[in-house]
């Protein structure tokens, strides 16, 4: 059975940085393509940034371009996503994903879900 591990996310202040991490179990072949969306209440879940396997520079929302920054380490089948200059519009709750399709259109797309991680950015 698949799974999606997260950790990182917290509370902090605008122009601070976090660090978020999604690792997959429970198969043997890496996805093909791991990333991120986030959920504000009422709101459905947006696109933040994702990375195809074998070092493809990755995509990002216009909204953190320039800001986050998605790596994976494809032994350890893992997803980071590094998150600078942070933003009160950046507070949500941050959803790994995992697909074996590309690209991701929708999160109607996505066969596979990290448990969340909250992200507050406030002063």
């Amino acid at each position: 059975q698949v799974q999606l591990a997260e950790s990182g996310g917290g509370s902090v202040e605008p122009g601070d940085s976090l660090n978020l991490s999604c690792t997959a179990s429970g198969r043997t072949f890496n996805f093909l393509y791991m990333g991120w969306f986030r959920q504000t209440p009422g709101n459905e879940r947006e696109f933040v940034a994702g990375q195809l396997e074998r070092g493809y520079s990755g995509d990002y929302s216009d909204s953190v371009k320039g800001r986050f920054t998605i790596s994976r380490d494809e032994p350890a089948k893992a997803a980071f996503l590094q998150m600078h200059n942070l933003k009160a519009e950046d507070t949500a709750v941050y959803y790994c994903f995992a697909a074996d399709v590309y690209p991701i259109t929708s999160d109607r797309s996505v066969p596979y879900w990290g448990q969340g991680t909250q992200v507050t950015v406030s002063s």
